[in-house]
């Protein structure tokens, strides 16, 4: 794959480094040195050795079908079922320097509103751009994804409970990125440089883009409902003035809702993939903890008295 990226000659492989983060994908920098002394940085995205491969073409389609509808994304060079290789965009990922350091600060005030007009330009991707693609009921998926695991937990079961009986419209099938939020975006000094981690991508209401970057989990500890970063207004302004479809509090609120329960079913399932012993991993066991959270955030999320 990387010789595919860099076949021309005299080019060699430098820096070599895994980058931190990704609880599912491998992440590597490396440089391509050529011959007349350019240097172009790259990342190699890879499923770990032993995963099952997931469909990582699918996932370079969809980068190169979001650059044509005007989202940032990095540029792909190379990809197979397993692996992609991009080019390297500068900028930061970390949340915690992106909400807190002073070189962000400029920044900030704009993320939310950037989020709203990117997550539009998302909902453009035609479908048929990105075969195998796949939709279906969210409430359903998760339920029985909980089913599966065959562990008692009372408050997300609750949570499916109210989501079931408190669906909003359903609005026409887009293509969803499926995991937008803060810590899966490029920030510079001059905002959103590119929206990263596409392998959650399928067809389903755009609006579950838009309560996942709400969702608790993404604050990272600062009071800021979007992300961190900002208000639900500045949001749901911004995506009805690129789309043209304005989005309810309500509406926006049950998303958020159905996104904190996800968040706690992927923690329960990661954390299955470590003790399993399919894949040996600390970040997967440290995120196994996080469970409780998701629980308690949901209550909060809840009307009281409900049932």
């Amino acid at each position: 794959m990387v010789a595919s990226a860099t076949a021309d000659p005299g080019v060699e492989i430098a820096g070599l480094r895994r980058l931190s983060g990704g609880a599912s994908r491998e992440t590597w920098a490396f440089d391509a040195a050529h011959g007349d002394g350019r240097i172009t940085p790259l990342i190699l995205r890879r499923d770990p050795p032993g995963a099952p491969k997931a469909g990582m073409a699918i996932e370079a389609a969809l980068m190169r079908a979001a650059a044509r509808e005007g989202v940032p994304v990095p540029e792909v060079l190379a990809a197979d079922e397993s692996s992609l290789i991009m080019d390297r965009v500068e900028g930061e990922t970390i949340p915690r320097r992106i909400l807190r350091d002073a070189a962000y600060a400029s920044a900030r005030p704009r993320l939310a509103g950037e989020c709203g007009r990117i997550l539009a330009a998302i909902h453009r991707i035609p479908p048929a751009a990105v075969p195998g693609l796949v939709g279906g009921d969210p409430v359903a998926q998760w339920r029985d994804q909980l089913d599966g695991l065959g562990q008692p937990h009372p408050a997300l079961e609750l949570g499916l409970r109210w989501l079931d009986a408190h669906r909003p419209p359903a609005r026409r099938e887009v293509v969803v990125h499926g995991d937008f939020r803060n810590g899966n975006l490029i920030v510079g000094a001059d905002g959103i440089r590119a929206v990263l981690d596409w392998e959650l991508a399928h067809l389903g209401d755009p609006v579950e883009d838009l309560g996942w970057l709400c969702v608790k989990a993404w604050r990272f500890g600062v009071d800021q409902p979007v992300g961190g970063f900002g208000a639900y207004g500045e949001l749901l302004d911004a995506y009805e003035d690129e789309s043209g479809i304005r989005v309810s509090a309500e509406e926006l609120r049950w998303w958020e809702v159905l996104g904190t329960l996800r968040w706690g079913v992927i923690c329960i399932l990661q954390a299955t993939v470590h003790t399993s012993g399919l894949l040996r991993s600390v970040e997967l066991a440290a995120i196994g903890r996080r469970v409780c959270e998701n629980e308690w955030d949901l209550l909060a999320l809840l009307p009281t008295g409900w049932p």
